[in-house]
């Protein structure tokens, strides 16, 4: 059974750098034609696609949030981290990282795994 599980603090202050880690178990990160996402949904919103990384380490991004976000991945511990920098109020959200063959799309049944999400709010 795949499980992702989202990992990071809880609380980050304006204009510093939100990191939060996704820890894959049952599957390998570098699994073929796999691709693993970054989602959010700030409260009373939709949800928002951020980016994702491929199995082969590439990475592709949402125009409106490139300039701030970044994904990585350490294949050695089956994780991958969002980072987004300069964060502001309205970063606030639940994160959710999930995987399969899609990405870029924010439906839950067009990806094979979803994780719990953590809340993330941006307040000093």
């Amino acid at each position: 059974q795949v499980q992702l599980q989202e990992s990071g603090p809880g609380l980050v202050k304006p204009s510093q750098t939100l990191s939060l880690t996704c820890t894959i178990s049952g599957e390998s990160i570098t699994a073929s034609h796999h691709y693993w996402s970054w989602i959010r949904q700030p409260p009373g919103k939709e949800l928002e696609w951020m980016g994702a990384m491929s199995y082969s380490g590439g990475t592709y991004y949402s125009a409106s949030l490139k300039s701030r976000t970044s994904i990585s991945w350490d294949t050695v511990k089956n994780q991958f981290t969002l980072q987004v920098r300069s964060v502001i109020p309205e970063d606030t959200a639940v994160y959710v990282c999930a995987g399969g063959p899609n990405y870029g799309t924010t439906h839950r049944n067009h990806y094979a795994y979803w994780g719990q999400g953590t809340q993330v709010t941006v307040s000093s």
